[in-house]
């Protein structure tokens, strides 16, 4: 589905607080991982933040150099299963340094309060969305 078919469909999935992105390596190996995001200018963002990690040197980060290929995907669970519902975005990817990519910064600053006092310093992935899917199920 595209987003003119379902007008509300990028503004609920900008709405998410998580993604689960999806890339895959130059050999195919899949990798998934949750994100916070933002969108801003029909683009999706997300940064390498200051949470604690193994390395600084993410497998998404090189798959997405190495592919370019990116899927995310949000959803809503109920235990009412006539209120079940998911989105995904597909999209080609690139990294980008902080310094260039201020506007997506500063849109997650926006979104996430935990930013407020600690910005990503990055990298940031952006995502230019090429398809949209979705499923609901009423």
């Amino acid at each position: 589905m595209t987003p003119d078919l379902i007008p509300d469909l990028p503004a609920r999935f900008a709405q998410a607080s998580v993604a689960r992105m999806a890339t895959v390596s130059a050999d195919g190996t899949p990798h998934l991982v949750p994100v916070v995001f933002a969108v801003c200018g029909g683009m999706v963002y997300t940064a390498v933040d200051h949470k604690p990690k193994t390395t600084r040197h993410l497998r998404r980060l090189s798959n997405v150099a190495a592919t370019g290929r990116v899927s995310l995907i949000v959803d809503h669970y109920d235990d009412d299963w006539s209120r079940l519902w998911w989105i995904r975005v597909d999209g080609s990817a690139e990294v980008l340094e902080a310094a260039a990519a201020t506007a997506a910064l500063d849109a997650l600053v926006a979104k996430y309060r935990q930013y407020a006092s600690r910005r990503p310093a990055g990298p940031v992935i952006a995502v230019r969305v090429s398809g949209w899917r979705e499923w609901s199920a009423s």
